[in-house]
């Protein structure tokens, strides 16, 4: 499945679901066996593993919570080089002052906004539908 990659046709179908609960990202220098059974995402860097991880596990661990997020994931199937999706749904979360963080999966863009503006995103990214 390849997805789809004119801009209009993606807007025009775009939806968006979120994902119960909130999460938390955790860094560490090396893989982390808990973090590995409960993470929704992992990504490597330079500096070290990024854990997308439930909120209710961080603070289990005794991690401090930063930035609390809102799982959204876009209900919209593009390729993966789709030019203009990030840009367009960036755009108007920025308009209304909300944070975004992405994550690109193979068939859906995820997004990980404030937990406080979760609504507020969801509709911004709604409205694009009806531009």
């Amino acid at each position: 499945m390849s997805g789809e990659t004119h801009l209009p046709a993606i807007l025009a179908t775009l939806d968006v679901d979120v994902r119960p609960g909130t999460f938390v990202l955790l860094t560490r220098r090396r893989p982390d066996a808990a973090a590995d059974a409960v993470a929704e995402a992992r990504i490597h860097e330079a500096e070290g593993i990024t854990y997308v991880v439930p909120e209710a596990f961080a603070r289990a661990q005794g991690e401090p919570p930063g930035f609390v997020a809102a799982w959204l994931s876009l209900r919209v199937h593009t390729a993966l080089d789709a030019v203009g999706v990030t840009a367009a749904v960036a755009g108007v979360l920025a308009e209304r002052g909300i944070a975004c963080n992405v994550l690109a999966g193979h068939f859906h863009d995820h997004l990980l906004v404030p937990a406080a503006r979760r609504d507020d995103a969801v509709a911004a990214i709604r409205r694009l539908r009806s531009s």
